[in-house]
């Protein structure tokens, strides 16, 4: 009987470095064993339904704009090797896409995004917990440069999206999510020292399971 995938929750702000670290520890077990990143950002609701006018409107930073319930049943799933088809989220239409990934028989599935310790549901799917912490002029720099170049936004949309949710939802529910954390990473991405100790313990528990 194959043995469960061990499932690491990566969470911070948003612009905190949890894709970096989560590339990090990617790499880091690749060669010896199946691993995915899976993007809680793929889990938003779909809002194909609405028209763009309405979508826009729509506070992203808040937990009911996810479908918890879905990726629930998929880590479950993950846990179990079980195959998946993950939705994808496009950016540009705020909505998913018609497209979907399929995913089935991980060792290691990293989960990442901003209410993973936020959410109860989430959180005891997970092996490990980590926060990643950085600081919020960093962050926001980061989003403003991710949001525009990479994402199609304006500099105006960007900034009042920052002040009139990103913000506030973080100081609400992001960052006393932080509690929660086994492993807290300062600095984000730049911090090697705390990645490599996340990587030596996830292999401790890959070799114990």
């Amino acid at each position: 009987m194959n043995k469960q995938a061990i499932i690491i929750g990566i969470a911070g702000g948003s612009a905190s470095g949890k894709t970096t670290i989560a590339r990090s520890v990617y790499d880091a077990f690749k060669g010896n064993h199946k691993v995915y990143i899976v993007k809680q950002d793929d889990y938003y609701n779909d809002q194909s339904h609405l028209p763009m006018s309405e979508r826009i409107k729509t506070n992203y930073d808040h937990p009911f704009a996810f479908d918890t319930d879905l990726l629930v049943k998929h880590l479950k799933k993950l846990k179990n090797r079980e195959t998946i088809k993950k939705p994808v989220y496009d950016y540009t239409l705020h909505t998913r896409s018609d497209r979907t990934e399929e995913i089935s028989n991980r060792d290691v599935i990293i989960l990442e995004g901003i209410f993973v310790l936020a959410e109860e549901k989430v959180r005891d799917q997970c092996n490990i917990l980590v926060y990643v912490d950085t600081a919020s002029d960093i962050r926001f720099i980061r989003r403003l440069r991710r949001d525009i170049e990479e994402r199609g936004r304006s500099l105006d949309s960007v900034c009042n999206q920052y002040l009139s949710t990103v913000r506030p939802m973080h100081e609400q529910f992001i960052e006393p999510s932080k509690k929660y954390a086994h492993v807290i990473i300062p600095n984000g991405g730049e911090n090697m020292v705390a990645i490599d100790l996340l990587i030596t313990k996830i292999k401790s528990i890959i070799d114990e399971s």
